[in-house]
């Protein structure tokens, strides 16, 4: 029997046939592009005059406005946060990819999280996605697995649409139908949708479960970033920790207590490659101004 994955690029692939022939007919997102070679290069990679945004249709990303909002530049500027976020993803590029990944389950399953509330972690979750989608040969799917307070459209500037639990709860067919691609040609992403009395139960599920060993193990260019929700006091993150290889925790200089920190450790799988990131840093330039540091170190056991 096909899988998930596979069943819902074939019903794209249909549905693209179709908008060939009828021009009436709305554009659809043909997923087997996200892994395919890009023909135009670099300059290809960041589509600045994409089609007007509807059900199918990608993600606008306003990537002017999050560079001047703080978050790394994709558009050629050189600031200091975009060599912070490359040495950060050159580390676990090399876990996901390198030596280290036969020794994890799932290497290219990265989870985002923080102790508490409040500390950078969609800011950071999605710098890395920006950061690592500049990659030559890598794709990046951006997923909120945050379904209690979502954050990652806001943080972006994205309109809400279905996402991932209305595919976990029946209310959409396949998983191709809440994963979008954006301007940015090698970033999707799967927004968390509706909010759920039992997202406990459905992130537990066995059909999640599925779907995350198929973004894992089907394309060996992927890398999957989990924003999920803080790890003290939350059931979510816990079992997300289990489909993840490894874990970025973000802690925010001067309000995270190392008692919070040793608490979150110990509510991930042991197996996992952690590494943390000290958030809202405050440093200087040689003129004086200031701004935010972004730190990673990694524990190794």
């Amino acid at each position: 029997m096909r899988n998930t994955i596979e069943k819902a690029l074939q019903k794209q692939k249909e549905a693209k046939n179709v908008s060939r022939t009828t021009k009436s007919e709305k554009q659809v997102v043909d997923n087997d592009s996200y892994h395919s070679d890009d023909p135009k290069g670099m300059d290809s990679t960041f589509n600045r005059n994409p089609s007007p945004p509807n059900t199918l249709s990608e993600f606008t990303i306003d990537l002017q406005r999050l560079s001047e909002k703080g978050h790394i530049s994709v558009l050629g500027e050189r600031k200091q946060i975009n060599e912070e976020y490359r040495e950060i993803k050159r580390k676990l590029l090399a876990n996901a990819f390198g030596s280290l990944a036969k020794t994890l389950h799932n290497p290219n399953i990265i989870m985002v999280s923080s102790s508490r509330p409040s500390e950078g972690k969609t800011f950071t979750a999605t710098n890395l996605a920006l950061s690592i989608a500049a990659e030559q040969d890598k794709t990046v799917l951006l997923v909120d697995a945050d379904v209690l307070k979502p954050n990652v459209l806001n943080t972006l500037g994205l309109e809400r649409r279905k996402g991932l639990m209305e595919y976990l709860t029946g209310d959409v067919e396949d998983i191709s139908e809440v994963l979008y691609p954006t301007n940015i040609d090698k970033l999707k992403i799967i927004p968390a949708g509706k909010s759920h009395h039992l997202s406990t139960e459905m992130l537990a599920s066995q059909k999640m479960h599925e779907t995350v060993d198929e973004f894992a193990n089907r394309y060996p260019d992927r890398v999957v970033i989990f924003d999920t929700p803080p790890l003290i006091g939350i059931n979510e993150s816990a079992i997300l920790a289990n489909f993840a290889g490894q874990a970025v925790i973000v802690v925010e200089e001067g309000k995270a207590k190392l008692a919070d920190v040793k608490m979150s450790v110990e509510r991930l799988n042991p197996e996992m490659a952690i590494g943390f990131v000290v958030n809202k840093s405050i440093h200087h330039d040689t003129d004086g101004s200031g701004y935010y540091g972004y730190y990673y170190s990694e524990r190794k056991d």
